[in-house]
């Protein structure tokens, strides 16, 4: 048989099956027609919503959240454009174009500032976002119920503690005079490290911290992706002889990669926030050349030396830097078959 041959006999079964679709007033969808069921009216929009009201109105909080604390303050934004008096407020104070910025790409400290901020947080990117996913596959591998459960609890408590309740932990722990790690170091006859007043070591303090406090949250988020995962697929892998680590990378990662994705763009688009509330609470003038990053720079300058016209350019310009990495961290996603965040 010639592939002309049954290439008709393909298309001579698809009008035949169409045929019987439409005799038997069957919904049938295809890419160019849609048809609906006979007798049967399409739904408007506003139908839709009002048969959805409930759901619809638990989003009211949030929506109002949003609209109240992030998009009304954005107005405060054209600070950046212009000399601010605050005696003469936001819209009377006379407009000077991009000054500011210019000012601001003229000081060597914004240079220094912005690469610690890159650097700090791609060392949270690289070390803090991948810790999770490994907890989260070594936790659904236990069949132990109490244990497990012990153990998210156990992960999770750190994500309810401030970071001022951590930094005075961290110090109490790593400070080279009391703390008692360094007091183990120096009981076996090693010189004392300063975690937290030496440079070199500052960073990955303030990583390991990091990771500690939040990897329990991002782990609890992976465990919920892979509860929707059908058990079906891990049996059909057991018939076809997989052990664990084949299940773990042909079924479970490959089910869970969709939520890993997303995660994924949202770290990518907050690339620039570098953990305001860690930092300021550990930090100080010892360390400002590796640890000062835009957002301790934005308070410093803003409220310590008011130049408020100053900190909202900076902080408007890291801003618009998040916005185009989340974009093109997006972008990059849908290309590869995911779907993204929007």
């Amino acid at each position: 048989m010639t592939d002309k041959t049954k290439k008709q006999q393909i298309l001579s079964f698809e009008m035949h099956m169409e045929e019987q679709f439409k005799e038997g007033g069957v919904l049938l969808k295809t890419k160019q027609n849609r048809k609906t069921l006979p007798g049967k009216k399409k739904e408007s929009y506003f139908q839709y919503l009002w048969k959805h009201k409930y759901l619809y109105l638990m989003l009211v909080p949030a929506l109002a959240y949003y609209l109240v604390f992030c998009y009304l303050p954005m107005y405060g934004a054209s600070i950046a454009f212009k000399d601010f008096n605050p005696m003469l407020g936001i819209m009377e104070s006379p407009w000077v174009g991009f000054d500011v910025f210019k000012e601001l790409f003229g000081l060597k400290k914004f240079y220094a500032v912005f690469w610690n901020t890159l650097r700090i947080s791609m060392a949270r990117l690289v070390f803090g976002f991948p810790f999770p996913i490994i907890v989260a596959l070594m936790l659904n591998e236990l069949r132990e119920g109490r244990l497990k459960k012990g153990i998210q609890t156990a992960i999770y408590v750190p994500n309810f503690i401030s970071w001022v309740v951590v930094g005075g932990i961290l110090t109490n722990l790593l400070s080279m005079d009391t703390g008692v790690v360094n007091g183990v170091i120096k009981a076996l006859g090693f010189a004392p490290i300063g975690f937290l007043t030496d440079e070199k070591y500052f960073v990955s303090t303030m990583v390991v911290s990091m990771i500690w406090k939040t990897f329990g949250w991002n782990t609890i988020i992976y465990l919920a992706a892979m509860t929707g995962i059908d058990p079906q697929l891990y049996e059909a892998a057991t018939v076809d002889g997989a052990n664990r680590w084949h299940k773990l990378l042909h079924v479970t990662m490959p089910c869970i990669r969709s939520t890993i994705v997303v995660v994924l763009i949202t770290r990518i688009g907050g690339l620039m926030q570098a953990g305001f509330e860690q930092i300021f609470v550990l930090y100080h003038p010892g360390v400002y050349k590796t640890a000062d990053i835009i957002d301790t720079y934005v308070y410093r300058t803003g409220l310590q030396e008011g130049k408020f016209e100053m900190a909202a350019a900076v902080g408007l310009f890291k801003s618009i830097i998040n916005f185009i990495l989340l974009v093109i961290a997006n972008k990059t996603a849908r290309m590869a078959g995911e779907e993204g965040v929007y």
